[in-house]
């Protein structure tokens, strides 16, 4: 059997095969941030037949101020539950296992979008955006803490089999960890421990929220490829760090730049960085980053680079690229 189309057995999220269906977002939900017609569309189209192993749906917004665009998806009321359940409901029945990832996007929104000035670690103009936030007080951060806590329960009362914490692509906890946006003078700031303190307050809150056992996942920005930014060696301490804190499943991206890194291509450009990781953890890992090819996948993981990959433009793309993609292997 090829490495893709194996299962996955250790820890507490068993899955059919190794191919994940990473967060890509689609604002298909309602303008309130509720599942719509169109989303449970889209997701049924991309899981039908159960070819892909877990399906990570789309980043969601915790509370308001934390939206980053018009259409996100929401996890920020429980009256949002009705319609997550159909969505559970929906990839469930189509073979695959589904978690969601659950976000604050900090100074990356708009005051458009939130009504509000956005609001960071720092007064730092975010690397994507012109208008400079303003600092979160110590007060709102154990409110931000609360909410992805209450976030994680509406996300298991709806029925999917884990949460994923967004920690990557320059939203708030990206932000709280890179030097570049992150310039506190307080616990929240300064030495790494004290970037990742949020972190592991808000893992402890999600924890507490949804049991010992349930799956949880963490999206960790684990380079900024920037210079004075978040490194490697920051991010093979930290997935340590998060491992020992209660996260069962590490997938790794980039962090400030986000996922577009200049000089970065081919099959899985981010090897690098779970390989490291790798080295340092003994959760799974899942590897991202340009897969378009099935056998490329399957080199991949034979090759120890990761545990799980993640293929998302493709399937975004084809909804049925998974299809022919693990009928190719079999």
């Amino acid at each position: 059997m090829s490495c893709l189309l194996e299962p996955l057995t250790e820890g507490p999220l068993a899955l059919p095969n190794r191919l994940v269906m990473p967060p890509m977002g689609t604002e298909k939900s309602d303008s309130d941030g509720r599942v719509s017609k169109e989303l449970l569309h889209y997701y049924d189209q991309k899981s039908q037949g159960g070819y892909i192993g877990l399906v990570i749906v789309e980043h969601s917004y915790i509370s308001p101020e934390g939206k980053a665009s018009p259409r996100q998806l929401s996890v920020a009321e429980d009256i949002s539950i009705i319609g997550l359940k159909k969505l559970a409901d929906l990839i469930h029945a189509n073979g695959s296992k589904a978690v969601v990832q659950i976000n604050h996007a900090g100074s990356n929104t708009t005051e458009e979008v939130t009504g509000i000035t956005p609001a960071a670690p720092s007064a730092v103009r975010h690397p994507q955006k012109k208008t400079r936030p303003r600092e979160l007080t110590a007060a709102e951060i154990e409110k931000i803490i609360d909410a992805f806590g209450h976030a994680a329960r509406r996300v298991k009362e709806a029925g999917f089999d884990g949460i994923e914490i967004h920690a990557a692509h320059g939203f708030l906890l990206n932000q709280f960890y890179s030097p570049l946006t992150n310039q506190r003078a307080d616990p929240y700031g300064g030495s790494l421990d004290k970037r990742i303190k949020i972190h592991l307050q808000v893992i402890e809150a999600v924890r507490e929220a949804v049991g010992k056992d349930y799956p949880l996942v963490l999206r960790l920005g684990a380079s900024d490829y920037m210079d004075g930014g978040a490194t490697i060696e920051d991010s093979q301490y930290s997935a340590l760090e998060f491992e020992k804190a209660g996260v069962n499943i590490l997938d790794i991206s980039g962090g400030l730049s986000g996922y577009n890194i200049p000089g970065l291509t081919g099959q899985g450009f981010f090897a690098p960085l779970t390989e490291a990781i790798k080295e340092k953890v003994s959760i799974p890992v899942i590897l991202t980053g340009g897969i378009t090819e099935a056998r490329a996948a399957d080199q991949l993981l034979a090759a120890g680079k990761a545990d799980l990959i993640g293929v998302g433009r493709a399937i975004f793309k084809d909804s049925d690229w998974a299809r022919r993609a693990v009928e190719s292997l079999r």
